[in-house]
C-alpha cells in the first residue's frame, strides 16, 4: 500500500477564503456552539467555542491554475469550515481519520482537470485507513488520473485533496 499525500486546503489558500472566498463573498464568522464542524484547514472537527467560518471554495479551479488546466464545467464550489483565523494546520502528514470516519465520494481528475473516475467509500469499522487506501490504489492505477478529491456524499462538501507519493 502506497503512502498518499493528503492535503488540507493550504494556509495561504484559507487566508485568501477568509478575506473573500471563491464567490467573491466576505463571510461572517460564528461561534461554533455544538462543535463537530469539519475543518478544512487543519482536516479536524470543532470544538464548542470555536470561532469558525463558513465559506464557499473551489479547490479545483485552484489546482487548475497551478497546473494551467481548464476544468471547464468540472469546476465546482462548495461550502468549507474554516477557523476564523489562522490555525496550525494538519497536526500530523498521514491519514486524516476525518476524511474516512463516514461515507466518502473520491475523485480522480485528469491532466486537464476532468472527472475520469470515483469511488464511493463506505469505512468499515476500524479500517478506515485501508480502505480509503485501497480506493486510492484503485483510482491511482490509472495513469491519467493526477490528483484525487475527497467530498463528503451528503452534503458533497470537499474534505481533502490527495495525491500521488513523491
Amino acid at each position: 500500500m502506497d503512502t498518499y499525500e493528503y492535503r488540507a486546503i493550504p494556509a495561504e489558500v484559507t487566508a485568501q477564503l477568509r478575506e473573500r472566498d471563491d464567490a467573491w463573498v466576505t463571510r461572517e464568522p460564528f461561534i461554533d456552539d455544538e462543535g463537530g464542524a469539519p475543518l478544512r484547514c487543519c482536516l479536524t472537527r470543532s470544538v464548542p467555542g470555536d470561532n469558525l467560518v463558513l465559506v464557499t471554495y473551489a479547490p479545483l479551479r485552484r489546482w487548475a491554475e497551478e497546473h494551467g488546466a481548464e476544468p471547464g464545467a468540472y469546476d465546482e464550489t462548495g461550502p468549507v469550515f474554516l477557523h476564523a483565523r489562522e490555525c496550525a494546520g494538519p497536526r500530523h502528514d498521514g491519514f486524516p481519520a476525518g476524511v474516512a470516519s463516514s461515507r466518502r465520494v473520491f475523485r480522480g481528475y485528469d491532466k486537464r482537470g476532468h472527472i475520469v473516475g470515483g469511488r464511493l467509500v463506505s469505512p468499515a469499522n476500524g479500517h478506515a485507513e485501508e480502505v480509503a487506501a485501497a480506493a486510492l490504489d484503485d483510482l491511482f492505477a490509472d495513469p491519467a488520473v493526477e490528483v484525487v478529491h475527497v467530498r463528503a456524499v451528503e452534503f458533497g462538501c470537499f474534505h481533502a485533496e490527495v495525491r500521488r507519493p513523491a
